[in-house]
């Protein structure tokens, strides 16, 4: 059921820099390693219902559907926009207050959700590569396996963005210092938020 064709391509699809590795990177450079954790904890739990869709066929009503697929588009689109505007207009390091750390993460995390939920194209990229994958040779229902598959594919997507959040981390002490510097960062990854945008905004079915 778990082919070596099916881990290596899930790697190579999780390791693709998109806009969760962007969101990922970004809040572990400027908040540390343990945001970048919950920012992967949201983002991989944000694919959880493109998944479900998948499994379910419903991913298929985004395909056939127009409007429906043009809301979520555009949804989407617009809350990368509002995240570039957001970082944009920081003019230097984000502050992280221990008080609030609890409640701070859980918004990171939410920011991580909203950012691959309103994603169309997951729902339409799952339904076409799970099924790749199912293997009509065995006694399992080809809904357990995509199901199977799909857990394989989350876990992987969490270890490879926390990795991603660490490593983002570990040259969080070289830049933290130089006011200058975050500011380059912060624009030069609003305006990688703001292109995702532009890019989901224009895209087709």
């Amino acid at each position: 059921m778990l082919s070596t064709e099916f881990l290596v391509t899930s790697v190579v699809v999780v390791l693709m820099p998109g806009t969760g590795v962007i969101y990922t990177v970004s809040t572990g450079l400027f908040l540390g390693w343990r945001a970048s954790i919950a920012a992967a904890f949201g983002c991989t739990a944000g694919i959880i219902p493109h998944l479900s869709a998948s499994i379910l066929g419903l991913s298929a009503i985004l395909h056939v559907s127009a409007l429906a697929f043009q809301v979520v588009k555009y949804a989407g689109a617009a809350y990368l926009l509002y995240l570039a505007w957001s970082m944009w207009r920081e003019t230097g390091a984000i502050q992280f207050n221990s008080p609030s750390e609890q409640s701070s993460f859980r918004k990171i995390a939410a920011r991580g959700f909203l950012i691959n939920i309103l994603n169309p194209k997951l729902s339409i990229f799952f339904l076409a590569f799970l099924p790749l994958f199912v293997s009509t040779n065995t006694a399992s229902s080809p809904t357990l396996q995509m199901l199977f598959l799909s857990v394989v594919f989350m876990a992987m997507t969490l270890i490879i963005f926390i990795l991603y959040g660490i490593s983002a981390n570990g040259v969080r002490r070289y830049v933290v210092n130089s006011p200058k510097v975050i500011v380059w960062l912060q624009r030069s990854f609003a305006a990688a938020f703001a292109a995702l945008g532009v890019k989901l905004a224009m895209t087709d079915q």
